[in-house]
């Protein structure tokens, strides 16, 4: 619809003194370009989503005030990260952050996995 009416929103703003008509012709065509905005990082064809990477840096300062805590206390902290069905932010927190266990859809846990978990914090 936009670029339909395109034309006649030149047309009008030349009316009104808005824009030259020469600046109208320079930009008689309009080209729209779509932007996805998703945090999940899980659209085909991009390297990163617009909103992946902040999420991405505020997981992180999230992260460096538990993992203070936890050590002061001897606890250990269970984490939940944005991602949806898309397991990317939850992935590379945990390398980033060198956790011990993740969780992530693209890969759900083998059937013993509460075994093998528990077998882990007690080492």
């Amino acid at each position: 619809t936009f670029r339909a009416e395109w034309s006649s929103l030149l047309a009008e703003l030349v009316k009104v003194g808005g824009i030259t008509a020469e600046e109208a012709k320079k930009s008689s065509y309009l080209n729209i370009v779509g932007m996805v905005g998703s945090i999940d990082n899980d659209f085909c064809g991009t390297d990163m989503t617009i909103g992946t990477d902040s999420a991405l840096h505020r997981i992180i300062e999230i992260v460096d005030a538990i993992t203070t805590t936890a050590q002061s206390h001897q606890r250990t902290f269970v984490l939940e990260v944005m991602g949806r069905h898309c397991g990317y932010l939850a992935l590379i927190t945990a390398l980033a952050c060198g956790a011990d266990w993740v969780f992530i859809p693209e890969s759900p846990p083998e059937d013993d996995w509460e075994d093998h978990l528990c077998r882990r914090l007690t080492e």
